[in-house]
């Protein structure tokens, strides 16, 4: 007799224990290989008796399916690419509190589907580099945090690339499947609620380059100017050291000279917080403030951020939903989420 490690017992068992292929675990189990292939991918024409008795002996001899023929069967990676463009903001990062609390809800739906991520920050560089990401092979689909600026490079990459969902502001005509809120509504929540509480000295910080920190300031304005009064434009990156120094540069807000703010984020209308208590200007006696997105960190601020809240969790699980019915073949509409005014101390 060889040395070989494939030798069985006299009782049709791999010797060792360990059972490395199909036809070993279906000779134990006393069926054929294309049941135990069908019953550990739980396909229903297997009855269950039968399934659960494979899957037994499966774990009882520490049986690992080869998930690459599995994939080649399929014509599935098991990947699904998790995309953040930074088209306008080079120096935001991964750190970043939205991407943080959007990734962490969107990698627990995704793994506990049974599929892998792969996440990737990207610099775009020419109008095709998502093109290439999804023409890599690599993927099932891809989940987009965010637009960025690169609103002509999404459409044409999805006129041909169904499975995709990003997440962000709806277009007109828009081609690719998006999932947000509407933005413009929450601009419109916070206008009314800062000239409801007698603000008159109105501004709002943000880059509006971007959809849907733009549609913000659209509905911010247009509910200002409908109840009698002007909004002046403080530009305000998202990147945080930029954020910051931009904050710091816009002399009228350090000095008072409005009394409701809004900020195009959560990230910056709490760094405008720490800016104002730095030079003794009180919130909301002085200056009433907004945020956008209601993120977890906005009830542990002093005094506590009032935010445009956007539900994160609800939306990760629809795009997360959407994505897998166009992997399956399925056109999906786009969805536009409700926003609601979550009142704290600042405002």
């Amino acid at each position: 007799m060889g040395d070989s490690d494939d030798r069985t017992l006299d009782d049709g068992q791999p010797e060792g224990g360990r059972v490395r292929n199909i036809v070993e675990l279906a000779r134990i189990a006393g069926v054929s290989a294309g049941t135990v292939s069908r019953a550990l991918a739980g396909n229903p024409l297997v009855n269950i008796q039968t399934r659960e008795k494979i899957e037994a002996i499966a774990r009882a001899h520490d049986f690992r399916p080869n998930q690459m023929a599995s994939r080649l069967r399929t014509k599935r990676t098991g990947l699904i690419g998790v995309v953040i463009p930074l088209g306008h903001e080079r120096r935001q990062h991964l750190s970043d509190p939205f991407f943080m609390t959007m990734l962490g809800q969107l990698a627990d739906l995704i793994t506990e589907s049974g599929h892998d991520i792969l996440l990737s920050r990207v610099i775009p560089e020419s109008p095709d580099w998502l093109t290439r990401i999804v023409e890599s092979g690599m993927l099932d689909g891809v989940l987009m945090i965010g637009q960025s600026n690169q609103f002509d490079a999404i459409e044409q990459t999805a006129a041909r690339y169904r499975p995709l969902v990003a997440w962000g502001h709806q277009c007109p005509g828009q081609l690719h499947c998006s999932v947000g809120t509407d933005n413009v509504a929450g601009g419109r929540l916070a206008a009314a609620h800062l000239v409801g509480r007698g603000a008159r000295r109105l501004a709002f910080l943000g880059d509006v380059r971007t959809p849907e920190i733009a549609a913000r300031h659209a509905g911010f304005v247009a509910e200002a100017r409908a109840a009698g009064f002007d909004v002046a434009l403080l530009p305000t990156h998202l990147a945080a050291d930029d954020m910051e120094a931009d904050i710091t540069h816009h002399t009228g807000l350090t000095e008072g000279q409005f009394d409701g703010v809004f900020a195009a984020s959560d990230m910056i209308a709490m760094r405008t917080l720490r800016a104002l208590a730095d030079r003794a200007i009180a919130v909301p006696e002085r200056v009433a403030i907004i945020g956008f997105d209601d993120l977890p960190l906005t009830s542990h601020t002093v005094p506590r951020l009032t935010s445009v809240r956007q539900d994160i969790a609800q939306g990760a699980a629809t795009m997360v939903d959407l994505l897998f019915r166009r992997i399956a073949g399925e056109e999906t509409a786009s969805v536009v989420m409700h926003p609601s005014l979550i009142v704290r101390d600042s405002a």
